[in-house]
């Protein structure tokens, strides 16, 4: 059993300058043979009878199914205050979102098979503890028919403060938090050079990767005109934390220029003594001068900088790895094939390069077009002379061909590219998922809510 509880950071040593907080992101460098594969997504649980979120006590609830995983599968339960929040076991985790979306944060793996075996599993394992009482989970960017008042709250300090925030910042914050699931992807680099080369190529096809795994065309049962309305949401959810950041791509870019931005990126919370006390709006640079009106003559420990990092949200976010964060969340094989599609790029030099080459010359302002093109056109959106359909088969030949070369065999003796095969069906018909979902919703299922729920749970 673990509580959270941050009384220790009470004694936690100081840091002593900007450099500690540069130095924490650097200390992320290892060589290659080190490099793991770190694999994370969210899924909505519902009643199947009358296709409700679950809430969060109850005998259909969150904490009864994350009690049962405990109970039966060896999970060891992690509390706050009273209230059963996480699981943890070999080095993975079971946490929650705010409005009860289950995330498995996956832990950092060899190879993709060990990854979708890992996903295979934990799946299992959640319909084994739920089947007998008439609980599904759905893997979708966003809940198709909910409305933001019917989404439970999970009781997370942290939450609750970010509930009373983001009004402030934006109009679709909540709807961020609570109606929204994705899946992502953590990636290690070799040192700082490598870093910056994986950022920039990563973060400007990001795009690329939303329209691929697009899931999320309905909000409270109608057609939003977006093929992902989950990637539309974070355009309107806090402008000091979103985004494609552009010094990304500028000349001198470095593990001390993004610590400038954290700094910059205003506060949200302290944890102290087991509490999250609200800080929004607080400055992070205050805080290092000692000077923050909360804990005054205080300064931040590496603990509050691992906490302010995770409350920055870009399309692709540093910490001591890069986390690919532009993709809806989608059926099991999607789930293995958003990292299938970021390995293939970003852990073969060559690919690399390629990959980049597709994407070095785009400007700001085109960059910042295909980010909403995409969320809104999917594979139909252009850039330039090239349609995003034309830049996925040409990036999936890439990916494929990065998979290839690392060689990584099933025991059946298959290699990784397999899982890139639900992409290359969608780059090949120029459909996304969200396209399908519709003309099925509106076609041989009716418009009848149940059956779509039926066909596109796990």
């Amino acid at each position: 059993m673990t509580q959270l509880d941050a009384a220790a950071r009470k004694d936690a040593a100081p840091v002593e300058s900007k450099d500690d907080l540069t130095g924490y992101l650097a200390s992320g460098c290892k060589p290659k043979a080190d490099w793991r594969i770190g694999t994370e997504h969210e899924k909505f649980g519902f009643c199947r009878k009358s296709l409700t979120p679950l809430p969060y006590d109850g005998e259909r609830s969150v904490r009864a199914i994350l009690q049962g995983l405990s109970d039966e599968f060896g999970w060891a339960p992690v509390y706050e205050g009273d209230h059963l929040v996480a699981l943890k076991k070999d080095g993975a985790s079971v946490t929650l979102e705010p409005g009860g979306q289950f995330e498995l944060s996956g832990a950092p793996l060899e190879h993709l098979h060990q990854t979708c075996n890992e996903v295979h599993s934990h799946l299992d394992q959640i319909r084994a503890v739920t089947d007998t009482v008439e609980v599904g989970f759905l893997g979708v960017g966003h809940t198709p028919n909910w409305t933001r008042a019917e989404m439970p709250h999970m009781p997370k300090g942290r939450y609750g403060i970010m509930r009373n925030y983001m009004p402030e910042v934006g109009n679709l914050g909540l709807d961020m938090m609570h109606r929204t699931a994705t899946v992502q992807v953590n990636l290690d680099f070799a040192d700082e050079a490598d870093m910056v080369k994986k950022f920039r190529t990563s973060l400007a096809l990001q795009p690329l990767a939303t329209a691929l795994f697009a899931n999320s065309p309905m909000v409270e049962g109608k057609d939003t005109g977006f093929v992902s309305w989950r990637a539309n949401i974070w355009t309107d959810t806090d402008p000091n934390r979103t985004g494609l950041l552009d010094f990304v791509f500028e000349d001198g870019f470095d593990f001390e220029r993004y610590t400038e931005y954290m700094l910059d990126v205003p506060m949200y919370f302290l944890f102290r003594n087991g509490d999250y006390v609200d800080a929004t709006g607080k400055s992070f640079r205050a805080f290092m001068d000692g000077k923050l009106d909360l804990a005054p003559g205080e300064r931040p420990s590496l603990e509050d900088w691992t906490d302010h990092l995770s409350t920055a949200f870009p399309e692709v976010r540093l910490k001591t790895f890069l986390e690919m964060r532009g993709a809806d969340s989608g059926s099991w094989s999607r789930i293995c094939a958003l990292p299938a599609f970021w390995v293939g790029l970003l852990y073969n030099s060559s690919c690399l390069d390629a990959a980049w080459d597709v994407a070095k010359n785009w400007t700001p302002e085109q960059r910042h077009a295909l980010r909403t093109d995409a969320a809104h056109y999917g594979l139909k959106a252009r850039i330039g002379k090239h349609s995003l359909q034309d830049i996925a088969k040409e990036v999936l030949a890439v990916s494929r061909e990065g998979l290839r070369d690392r060689a990584q065999l099933d025991t059946g003796g298959s290699d990784e590219t397999g899982f890139l095969q639900p992409l290359q069906e969608i780059a090949d018909s120029g459909l996304t998922m969200a396209e399908r979902m519709l003309a099925d919703f509106e076609g041989p299922l009716g418009r009848d809510m149940h059956k779509l729920y039926e066909k596109y749970a796990f």
